[in-house]
C-alpha cells in the first residue's frame, strides 16, 4: 500500500484511550502500595483486583487494534507507523532495563509495551486481509488458553507465549496468547463500522475539562505510560522507608518467590506455604537477609541457610529427619 494522508482523530477514541491509561495507572498506584506493604490489599491475587487489570488491559489491547485501522486501514504511512513502533520497542527496554535493576527476581521481560511492538507488526497483513480470516485467527489465539496449559510454558523461554500452568515471577506479563487476539477484535470492529459507527463517533463533540483532559492524555498515552510507575515509585518507595515497611516488601517478594518455586517442584501449596513461612523466619532469627538478597555468603552463613533448609525440608516431610542427608 503507498504512503497515505494523515486522518483526523477521533476525540471520542482518544478520550476512551485516556481513561483506559488512566485506569491502568490507577492500578499500578494500587500494586504498588501493596507491593510496598502501605496497604493490606491483595492487588496482586485478589480475583477482584486480577479482574479489573485484565479489564484495563482488554480495552487498551482493542484500543491498539482500533487505531491501527484507523491510522492505517485505507493505506499505510510507513513513516508514521514505524516512528510510533520504535518509540513502543524503546520504551520496552527501557522498562526492562529499569525493573531489572529495581526488581531483578521479577524484572519485565515481556509487558504490554513488548506486547504492543510485536503486536503491531503481527497485525499488519490483517489491516487488508478478508474479514473471516480475522475473525478466524482471533478465535485461534483467544480459545485455545482455556483449554491447554503445560508446564513447559512456565519457563521464562517460553512463557511469553501463554499456557503456563504456573505463571513465571515477573511484575507484567502479557502473552501472545490470547492477547493477540483481543488486538484483532478491535480491528474487526473498526473494519465493520467503519462506514456506520465511525461516522457517528466523529461526530461526538468532546467538551468540559474532563473531556479535554482524557482526550489528550489519550492522544498522549504511550509517553505517560513510561513515566507514569518512575513517578509513582519516587513517592511510594520513600514513603514505604519512611514508614518502614520495606522489611514487610522484602518478606512478600521471598514468599512469592519461594512459594513458585516450591510448587513447580511438585509439591502442594499448603506445604509449600508451611517451608516457605518456616525458612523466612530462619532468615530473619538468623540475620541471613542482607546476605542472602545479596548473593554473598561466607562459610558460616551458608551452613546456617542449608541448616535451615533442612530444618524447614523435615517439617513438611518427616520422613527426613532420619534420612543422611538430614544429619549431614
Amino acid at each position: 500500500m503507498s504512503e497515505t494522508a494523515r486522518k483526523p482523530r477521533l476525540p471520542v477514541i482518544d478520550v476512551a484511550r485516556g481513561v483506559a491509561i488512566l485506569a491502568m495507572a490507577i492500578y499500578h498506584l494500587c500494586w504498588d502500595l501493596w507491593y510496598f506493604g502501605l496497604v493490606g490489599w491483595d492487588v496482586g491475587f485478589d480475583w477482584r483486583w486480577v479482574f479489573f487489570a485484565r479489564s484495563i488491559l482488554f480495552a487498551f489491547l482493542f484500543l491498539v487494534g482500533v487505531g491501527l485501522v484507523l491510522g492505517h486501514g485505507e493505506g499505510m504511512r510507513w513513516k508514521g507507523f514505524w516512528r510510533r513502533w520504535l518509540f513502543v520497542f524503546g520504551g520496552a527496554l527501557a522498562i526492562t532495563l529499569g525493573t531489572w535493576l529495581t526488581f531483578p527476581e521479577s524484572f519485565v521481560y515481556f509487558g504490554v509495551l513488548h506486547a504492543i511492538a510485536l503486536f503491531m507488526l503481527l497485525v499488519l497483513p490483517f489491516l487488508f486481509a478478508p474479514m473471516w480470516v480475522s475473525a478466524l485467527v482471533a478465535a485461534v489465539f483467544i480459545v485455545p488458553p482455556w483449554f491447554f496449559s503445560h508446564p513447559l510454558f512456565n519457563e521464562k523461554l517460553f512463557s511469553w507465549l501463554g499456557f503456563w500452568v504456573e505463571p513465571p515471577v515477573t511484575n507484567d506479563l502479557v502473552p501472545v496468547f490470547p492477547w493477540f487476539g483481543v488486538v484483532l477484535l478491535g480491528l474487526i470492529a473498526t473494519r465493520l463500522g467503519k462506514n456506520l459507527v465511525l461516522p457517528r463517533l466523529a461526530a461526538i463533540p468532546v467538551t468540559g475539562r474532563l473531556g479535554t483532559a482524557m482526550a489528550w492524555l489519550g492522544r498522549w498515552s504511550l509517553p505517560f505510560y513510561l513515566v507514569h510507575q518512575p513517578v509513582l515509585l519516587a513517592v511510594v518507595v520513600p514513603l514505604s522507608m519512611l514508614l518502614g515497611t520495606q522489611d514487610t516488601l522484602r518478606e512478600a517478594d521471598f514468599l512469592r518467590s519461594c512459594q513458585v518455586t516450591c510448587e513447580s517442584g511438585g509439591t502442594s501449596a499448603p506445604l509449600c506455604t508451611t517451608y516457605c513461612q518456616c525458612g523466612m523466619e530462619g532468615l530473619t532469627e538468623d540475620g541471613l537477609w542482607d546476605p542472602v538478597y545479596a548473593g554473598v555468603l561466607n562459610t558460616d552463613e551458608q551452613a546456617k541457610l542449608d541448616e535451615n533448609n533442612r530444618q524447614c525440608s523435615a517439617l513438611i516431610y518427616p520422613e527426613l529427619l532420619g534420612s543422611p542427608a538430614a544429619t549431614q
